[in-house]
């Protein structure tokens, strides 16, 4: 009996630190966080999800698995293939192919690629563009190519 009294009072409040712990760590503070980034930034805590025509057709986040020539390609070097974002460099290397497969001129995909380019922190980095954005660009144009997925 008076080692399990001396167990319970060595080891009692460790265990109570732990649930305790626990509970905070595990449950409240993720919820808290959770409610905070659904009021605050509701996209982003979404997953920045993009429809198109009231379907979800990806996400601003995740590269998307565009395969088809008609369409602007996600890197193929990036580690982990998840990048969403490739080198306006790159998209321009990508306007031959697109414009031998969809008839539209490289001028017309040049513009098309230049206004959505976005810049890394202030002059740091090389600009880029996202390639689902790109490639929704491309959709809601009028061009023959693409009427299947209007």
């Amino acid at each position: 009996m008076n080692i399990r009294s001396e167990l319970r009072q060595n080891y009692g409040p460790a265990m109570r630190l732990a649930v305790i712990s626990l509970i905070l760590c595990g449950l409240v503070f993720p919820v808290v966080i959770t409610g905070f980034a659904q009021v605050i930034f509701p996209s982003q805590a979404n997953g920045s999800l993009v429809q198109l025509h009231g379907k979800y057709v990806g996400s601003n986040l995740i590269a998307q698995n565009f395969s088809q020539p008609i369409f602007f390609h996600p890197r193929n070097d990036s580690a982990s293939g998840v990048d969403p974002d490739i080198t306006v460099q790159d998209a321009y290397s990508q306007i031959p192919r697109i414009s031998l497969a969809t008839s539209i001129s490289n001028d017309t995909l040049r513009q098309t690629v230049t206004p959505p380019a976005e810049g890394a922190f202030w002059i740091f980095g090389t600009p880029y563009v996202n390639v689902l954005r790109l490639n929704l660009a491309l959709i809601q144009t009028s061009y023959t190519a693409y009427k299947d997925f209007q």
